[in-house]
This record gives structure tokens, C-alpha cells and sequence, in this order.
């Protein structure tokens, strides 16, 4: 009997590696592997550091296409330090964030969202154009 047990310990830690071996796998592939890649341009919002084991940098931008219409906000997550840094320098300005979307990421340690940031342009922002004075009522223009 003493060699049935010892069997099923060692089967039991044959899976256990193997299960671990798949888990580091599929990690591996979802986050080298990207679905979609674009840039988003709008006002990054909030920027902040968080987790209780695994700390990413997770933060919110306000895509605003129109002035006066509401904004969608674009969650997204910052992997690099650097990076970070660099988006922190440009709080308050119009930026454009390049982004790859990485489906089916199996834990938050890597991240909340599944849009990981690449990189970080500023935009200019586009000149006010006033418009045209309104003709004076005959139709003359003022001086």
C-alpha cells in the first residue's frame, strides 16, 4: 500500500506542474499577443499606482470629440514606470495614447483593463478660429 501512496503524490505533483506550466503559457501568449493596436487622443483624468500584491498603474482618459458633448472615458493600464511618468507630465494636456488591447489576461496582477499603453504623444490643440463679424444692419461693416 505504502507504494499506491506514493504514486498519487507524485501524480498529483505532475499535474500540479503541469497546470502551472499551461497557466505561465497562457499568460505568456495574452500578453505578447495583441488582439487590436490604435491611439485614442483626448485628456488623461486620473492616473494612479494601485493594487494590494501586484502594483500596476491604472488610468482614465476623457475622449471628448466635440466641445459641449459628454465624454466616454477610456480606461487603460500602464505596464512601464517611465511611461507613467511621462503621462503624469502631461496632465492637463491633449495627448495621444498608443495602446494594444491583450483579450483574456487571467489575473489583475497585469493589469485592471485589458488596454495596455505603448506610448504617449502630445497634441497640439487645434487654434481658435473666430468667426466672422455679423454686418451691421445697413449692411456696411464697422471700421
Amino acid at each position: 500500500m505504502e507504494n499506491v501512496g506514493g504514486k498519487v503524490i507524485k501524480t498529483l505533483a505532475a499535474v500540479a506542474v503541469i497546470a502551472i506550466l499551461l497557466f505561465v503559457a497562457y499568460s505568456w501568449l495574452t500578453l505578447s499577443w495583441s488582439y487590436s493596436s490604435g491611439e485614442r487622443a483626448g485628456y488623461v483624468q486620473k492616473l494612479s499606482h494601485k493594487g494590494w500584491l501586484c502594483k500596476t498603474w491604472e488610468g482614465e482618459m476623457a475622449l471628448v470629440s466635440m466641445p459641449g458633448t459628454v465624454a466616454e472615458k477610456f480606461y487603460f493600464t500602464v505596464r512601464e514606470d517611465k511611461l507613467a511618468a511621462e503621462i503624469n507630465q502631461s496632465m492637463g494636456k491633449r495627448v495621444s495614447l498608443s495602446y494594444e488591447q491583450h483579450i483574456g489576461v487571467p489575473s489583475s496582477c497585469f493589469g485592471d483593463t485589458e488596454y495596455f499603453i505603448s506610448g504617449i504623444k502630445v497634441v497640439e490643440e487645434p487654434g481658435f478660429v473666430p468667426k466672422p463679424a455679423v454686418p451691421a444692419a445697413s449692411g456696411v461693416l464697422p471700421k
